[in-house]
């Protein structure tokens, strides 16, 4: 395994240099091979400083579980990009791999100061989110991304008028 303090998890044949690349595939690029939905994964406490997940946790059977991990494997203030398909849009229910939904408020109840976050003691401040829209809809992209209250209107009134393709969260680790 490499020595470093980054992880590209569910990294398939993306390769990130300076990361170690983890996946469930025994793929040529892979430093870690590991079905995400066993538990605990085969990583220390505290280890990285960034994590990447780049369309992965939507395929796992849990939405609880893999952010405890990553709260588990992440030092206190890393960083943790993730990027799932969004919810209503096509992407995210047209896979039948896809074992989960995403939604604009799921990473919602992993902050300290949601009221709905009994379920988990996981807790990431969120520190960006980005909605994508698909390329011929790259507009909507740059405008709804403008400022926060865009996104939570496109969320509850427009979200099934003018799909998303993507969420894309950074949030931090909180310990």
């Amino acid at each position: 395994m490499k020595n470093c303090n980054k992880l590209n998890l569910g990294s398939g044949n993306i390769v990130l240099p300076g990361y170690t690349n983890l996946d469930s595939i025994a793929l040529p690029s892979v430093d870690i091979v590991h079905d995400l939905d066993v538990y605990p994964w085969p990583i220390k406490d505290s280890t990285y400083e960034e994590i990447f997940c780049d369309n992965v946790l939507e395929h796992l059977s849990s939405i609880i579980k893999p952010m405890e991990e990553l709260h588990r494997i992440s030092k206190s203030g890393s960083k943790i990009v993730i990027r799932v398909p969004i919810f209503p849009g096509i992407g995210a229910a047209a896979d039948p791999t896809h074992k989960q939904f995403y939604c604009f408020t799921t990473f919602n109840y992993f902050r300290p100061e949601d009221n709905l976050n009994y379920y988990s003691k996981a807790r990431f401040k969120i520190i960006k989110r980005r909605i994508i829209f698909p390329k011929f809809m790259g507009f909507w992209t740059w405008f709804f991304n403008l400022h926060i209250n865009l996104q939570k209107g496109w969320y509850t009134w427009l979200s099934f008028l003018i799909p998303g393709y993507f969420l894309e969260v950074e949030l931090e680790t909180l310990k």
